[in-house]
C-alpha cells in the first residue's frame, strides 16, 4: 500500500492490514474468474509482511497462487500460459478500487482511529480529500515467474510464512549504544546491494515493535479453493482432473507393543521395588550417616537346638 496510507494502517493495524488481505484476494480470484482473461475458480496462500529491509513500516502481502485453477462449471482444470499469468496493470487498478473502498466502509463503520499527524482525517470531507489523489496514483502489484516446483514451494514458504522483521544472521553487532545489521538496497543489482546500517539501540527496538501484530491476528490466509471450509475436497478434485496420483496417507506411528515392565530388584516378600540404601561388607554394620527407619531390618533370629 502506499506510504501515506501505511502510516494510517500503522494506527490501525487490524482494520486496515484485513483489507489489505481482503482486497488483494478479492481482485485476483475477481479478474481469474473472468472469461477474457483465465476464466477459473483459482485458489491462494496469503502471507503478510509489515516490514522493508531496514524494518521500516511497509505492510504488503505475499500470495502463492496455483497457476490455474477450475474451470467456473468444476468439470475441468484449466492452467495458465507458461509465461503468463494475470494482468497485472488490471489486478492493480481492482486492487486500488477495492481497498480504497474498504477503507470508506471501515469509516463510515467507525472502526479506524486518527491519533497524532491523523487526527484531523476523523472529519469527513478531510479524510475523503485525503484519499483523493490515491485513486489516480500507480499502486505496485507484482507477478513472480512460477516456482521451479514443490521444493521450491516449500521453499519459500518456508522463508515467508514464519520470518520475524530480523534474523539473527543479519545481526553484525550490538551494544548499548548501537545495533549494526545488513540491509537489502532494491535499487542496486549484484553483491552491492547488501550494506549494514546501524541504528541507536531505543530505534532499533522501536522498529521492531512496529510489526508485533495485533493480539489474535492471522497473518497467514487462504482464499478461493483452498479456503479452509473445503480445501481437502478440492484439492483431491484438482489432482483427479490432472490425472496427479493421489497423495500419500501420512504414515501413522504406531507405538511399539509394550513389553512387561520388570523390576531390576524386586522384594522377595512382596514383590515391589527395593531402594537400595547403603552397600556394605558381609558381617559389617551399616554407617551411622543414614537414618535409622532406612537402615535394611536384622537378619532373623535363628535358633539352633542341639540333641546330641
Amino acid at each position: 500500500m502506499p506510504g501515506a496510507i501505511a502510516g494510517l494502517a500503522y494506527q490501525n493495524k487490524a482494520a486496515i492490514y484485513d483489507i489489505l488481505f481482503k482486497a488483494s484476494a478479492k481482485a485476483t480470484l475477481t479478474i481469474a474468474a473472468d472469461p477474457k482473461r483465465l476464466g477459473a475458480k483459482l485458489g491462494m496462500i496469503s502471507v503478510l509482511h509489515t516490514w522493508g529491509s531496514a524494518m521500516t513500516h511497509h505492510p504488503h502481502v505475499h500470495m502463492i497462487v496455483p497457476g490455474g485453477g477450475f474451470s467456473l462449471d468444476g468439470r475441468r482444470w484449466i492452467a495458465c500460459r507458461s509465461k503468463f499469468f494475470l494482468p497485472v496493470r488490471v489486478l492493480s487498478r481492482l486492487f486500488r478500487r477495492l481497498f480504497i473502498e474498504g477503507l470508506f466502509s471501515a469509516y463510515a463503520e467507525g472502526r479506524l482511529t486518527f491519533l497524532g499527524e491523523h487526527a484531523g482525517l476523523a472529519e469527513a470531507r478531510a479524510f475523503e480529500a485525503f484519499l483523493k489523489p490515491f485513486r489516480r496514483s500507480e499502486w505496485v502489484v507484482y507477478a513472480k515467474r512460477p516456482f521451479g516446483g514443490p521444493e521450491a514451494v516449500l521453499a519459500y514458504l518456508a522463508r515467508y510464512t514464519h520470518r520475524v522483521a530480523i534474523s539473527n544472521k543479519r545481526l553484525i553487532a550490538a551494544d548499548a549504544k548501537g545495533v549494526t545489521f545488513t540491509v537489502k538496497d532494491y535499487r542496486i543489482e549484484g553483491p552491492g546491494r547488501y550494506k549494514t546500517m546501524t541504528l541507536a539501540t531505543p530505534e532499533f527496538i522501536r522498529r521492531f515493535l512496529m510489526h508485533v501484530l495485533p493480539k489474535g491476528f492471522h497473518r497467514i490466509r487462504y482464499a478461493g479453493f483452498l479456503a479452509n471450509g473445503n480445501r481437502a475436497e478440492a484439492i483431491a478434485k484438482a489432482r483427479e482432473l490432472l490425472k496427479a496420483p493421489a497423495a500419500a496417507p501420512p504414515p501413522q506411528d504406531t507405538p511399539p507393543a509394550e513389553e512387561p515392565f520388570k523390576l531390576e530388584r524386586p522384594c522377595p516378600c512382596c514383590g515391589g521395588r527395593m531402594r537400595v540404601v547403603e552397600v556394605f561388607a558381609r558381617g559389617g554394620a551399616p554407617s551411622a550417616k543414614h537414618d535409622p527407619s532406612s537402615r535394611p531390618s536384622p537378619a532373623a533370629l535363628v535358633i539352633r537346638l542341639d540333641t546330641s
